[in-house]
């Protein structure tokens, strides 16, 4: 009996590419201003510039595009804690990484609410993702930042927990956005230089050890 191998997949065309980035671009913006269950592919089609029928020819449905959207940002998500280093100066490494999650809030605040709004449903399209990398990649820094503290090189703390404030206070101000700015006001057109100053403030005096 003779077996058949697939036939290789045909590269994308210029005009494909495009097409398939313009409807990632799109449900970005959609998906972010109104959640999963608020999103539709009527709304993710227009924005995108293209029929409905066109745009299922690349995505058969909405829940396809939400998942290659979270699978194809998961990595540059993930990528500030990934070089978190443990051979650096404790207190650099950790203000390094804070500064990087501010500015991914700054240039990337519709991934921020995409990512929100996925775990405030219930990470129904993470939990494969959550329990097989993130938790890994976490649980390994976590055991960086124990081991610095245990070595005196930064102040106790409860790992986890570093890690989950620095998520809120640096997000914080993607989420939040509109209201960060209604408060702040006229006086402070622009949060984050202060914001980074503030942080970096706050983690170095919590992590700077005493005596």
């Amino acid at each position: 009996m003779n077996s058949r191998s697939p036939l290789p997949r045909k590269p994308e065309t210029r005009i494909q590419k495009r097409n398939n980035q313009a409807i990632l671009e799109a449900a970005l913006d959609v998906f972010s201003a109104n959640g999963f269950r608020g999103a539709t592919v009527d709304q993710i089609a227009q924005a995108a510039g293209l029929s409905k029928p066109n745009l299922l020819y690349y995505f058969p449905s909405k829940e396809a595009i939400h998942t290659a959207l979270l699978t194809g940002l998961l990595d540059t998500w993930l990528a500030p804690l990934r070089q978190l280093d443990a051979t650096g100066e404790p207190i650099d490494e950790i203000l390094i990484y804070v500064r990087r999650k501010l500015q991914m809030s700054q240039d990337m605040p519709r991934e921020s609410r995409l990512f929100a709004n996925e775990i405030l449903h219930g990470g129904p399209r993470l939990h494969g993702v959550l329990a097989d990398e993130l938790k890994p990649l976490v649980d390994e820094k976590a055991a960086v930042i124990r081991a610095w503290a245990a070595d005196g090189r930064i102040a106790p703390v409860h790992a986890h927990h570093l890690i989950f404030s620095i998520w809120s206070l640096t997000q914080h101000y993607a989420d939040f956005d509109i209201q960060v700015r209604t408060l702040l006001s006229a006086a402070e057109p622009d949060p984050f230089p202060e914001a980074e100053r503030y942080l970096v403030t706050l983690f170095t005096k919590m992590l700077t050890p005493t005596g």
